[in-house]
């Protein structure tokens, strides 16, 4: 007679219980029975060794970013030379051998009134366009969001979008001819008895120009992270406040901007830490139709003093401290959107 053998609640489970978890899929994660560190997670050798096919493929670009964008980053020590390029066909020989002068090209800015009229317009710019163009895209996604026909709302995105594509000499021309001397708009004006405008070259209302110039072209960009933000909000959750009696505007207030918050936070501080960077190009385009007083940011005259005048160690203390109060300002506006709760660019 078989006897079928039976397991015994005492040492038969025990030793069942005692026997290491299988590993399946030949996978090893922290939970797989390999051994872990004091904290409670796989040793550091461990994960090199799990992870060693994503590294390697993350080395590429590993390799263009620490070329491209910490390697030039040697390069400022020309703020503290009397730089000189023609020393050596190569630029770090030059380097090399330039005089050093310490912090007399920073000394030279600080008492420069040209550099503080560039802080200046750079400053009023940066608020206008935070006041101005960085709502925009949000009103325009809840727009195209609020759109049930699914073909209105993609002839709207691909015609806000289209925009972005055209170069700044492109944008330029278009409002060149709306708003120039001879543009449609004082055409318009003389023919019913008004004298013309030219916006264009008029230094006061240059900033407004330069801000209308970003939003036209740039606003539809930005509307796609909102929108993709948008997708991802539950459709139950504005159910829910239908139900409760919530109309269209309080369910935009109380779901749709909630929902919105962590990107613009974290929107917000990335634009914050670009608040020196206006637009070099498209600034330097309208330079000589409104002159520099009105016109000079801190891009331009970096490039105006380095470039076109050759004083290239000035014009790098001038880059250095607007790299480090751009860099100043993320870590400000960083910390301001943790005390909102929020997680900004990184965690706390």
């Amino acid at each position: 007679m078989s006897h079928s053998t039976v397991p015994r609640s005492g040492a038969g489970a025990a030793d069942e219980k005692d026997k290491p978890p299988v590993a399946s899929g030949g996978a090893t994660g922290p939970d797989d029975g390999a051994p872990s560190g004091p904290s409670g997670k796989l040793g550091l050798r461990l994960r090199f060794r799990r992870d060693r096919v994503l590294l390697l493929m993350t080395l590429p670009a590993l390799a263009l970013v620490l070329l491209f964008n910490y390697v030039p980053i040697l390069g400022n020590i020309v703020a503290f030379q009397d730089y000189d390029p023609y020393i050596s066909d190569n630029g770090i020989v030059s380097m090399l051998h330039s005089p050093w002068v310490g912090l007399e090209n920073f000394q030279r800015i600080f008492e420069d009134s040209a550099f503080w009229d560039a802080v200046t317009n750079t400053l009023v710019l940066f608020f206008l366009q935070l006041v101005l163009y960085f709502p925009i895209p949000i009103l325009l996604a809840l727009l195209i969001n609020s759109v049930v026909r699914p073909r209105v709302r993609a002839v709207s995105q691909a015609i806000l979008y289209l925009p972005h594509f055209f170069s700044w000499v492109l944008v330029i021309a278009v409002f060149q001819q709306l708003f120039g001397g001879a543009g449609i708009l004082s055409q318009l004006l003389r023919q019913h008895g008004y004298d013309g405008l030219d916006i264009m070259t008029d230094p006061e209302t240059f900033k407004y120009l330069i801000t209308a110039q970003s939003v036209w072209k740039d606003a539809g960009w930005g509307i796609i992270v909102f929108l993709a933000a948008l997708s991802s909000v539950p459709t139950d959750l504005y159910e829910a406040a239908a139900m409760d009696g919530a109309g269209r505007w309080r369910r935009m207030w109380h779901v749709t901007l909630p929902a919105l918050r962590p990107v613009i936070a974290l929107l917000l501080v990335l634009r914050v830490g670009d608040a020196l960077t206006v637009g070099f190009e498209q600034i330097l385009l309208q330079r000589d139709s409104v002159g520099p007083g009105a016109s000079e940011v801190l891009d331009t005259f970096v490039w105006w003093n380095g470039v076109r005048n050759q004083d290239f160690g000035y014009a790098a203390a001038a880059g250095l401290v607007k790299g480090v109060v751009s860099l100043g300002l993320v870590l400000a506006a960083n910390k301001v959107a943790h005390l909102m709760g929020e997680q900004g660019v990184y965690k706390k």
